[in-house]
């Protein structure tokens, strides 16, 4: 794809913008029609790591069995469903053209050195979004689910709302994803030396109350298990992101020093 020069007047930017903006909303206006089509078949999906606290049998095969156990109670709560998890979907599948436009969009104001980020950070930030969502239907659904219907049960009969139950696991679905862009984040700060890498490995445990914080505003329950699960996860990511930021300064280190003693007389 086409990438901007960098000797551009304000209004220039502005029209670059622009231009890349249509091409994301256009992007995920595409991928949400066309997912709409196939809406039945991803609330199914969707639903499949929480069907034993939903269905009475302790599975859901078909849409027939997904039909006994879910009930909407709005005349319009079908469709607004239906498009908004097609909308969630649109935005993982088209998620590879938007990262790919904000990186382009901001690729002429870095320099040729930094520009070979570009195309590794865009591979590397699709694989973090997509490797949270999975992240959270393999791992996260479960327990969750389990502990909230778990503070029901003993007193009161839970019914499965469909609109209720899907917009919570597409809640953890983004929010993990989203969350899980960490590395990027952290790798940049100390690569640019916007916040220097000796300072947040002196200041890990500011740091860790941080991450715990950002898990507990994440997560859409107060379960203490989910918050747990995800500190654990953006914990691995933070000190992985950190280790490859040490080995990458450290390179660039070396270099400095030996091409500053090739120049010394």
């Amino acid at each position: 794809m086409p990438v901007g020069s960098a000797q551009m007047s304000l209004f220039e930017h502005l029209g670059e913008l622009r231009r890349r903006l249509t091409v994301v909303i256009a992007a995920l206006l595409v991928a949400t029609i066309a997912l709409y089509l196939v809406s039945n078949s991803l609330i199914l999906f969707l639903i499949q790591p929480i069907a034993r606290y939903i269905s009475e049998s302790g599975s859901i095969d078909d849409l027939n069995s997904l039909k006994e156990s879910l009930i909407i109670l709005d005349p319009f709560g079908g469709f607004a469903l239906k498009f908004q998890v097609a909308f969630v979907f649109g935005l993982l599948v088209s998620s590879p053209v938007t990262i790919w436009q904000l990186l382009a969009f901001f690729l002429p104001a870095l320099n040729p050195n930094e520009r070979k980020w570009v195309i590794p950070t865009f591979f590397v930030a699709v694989f973090l979004f997509i490797a949270g969502m999975a992240f959270c239907y393999l791992v996260i659904l479960d327990p969750a689910f389990e502990w909230m219907i778990g503070q029901t049960t003993d007193f009161a009969r839970v019914i499965a709302e469909a609109p209720k139950y899907i917009n919570t696991i597409l809640l953890f679905e983004v929010g993990f994803g989203v969350a899980f862009e960490l590395p990027i984040v952290v790798f940049y700060l100390t690569i640019f030396n916007i916040i220097p890498y000796q300072k947040l490995r002196s200041s890990w445990r500011v740091v860790y109350i941080v991450l715990m914080t950002v898990c507990a505003l994440v997560t859409p329950d107060a379960n203490p298990i989910t918050m747990l699960l995800m500190f654990a996860a953006m914990l691995v990511l933070y000190e992985g992101s950190l280790l490859i930021s040490r080995i990458v300064i450290s390179r660039r280190l070396a270099k400095e020093k030996q091409l500053s003693a090739v120049d010394r007389p």
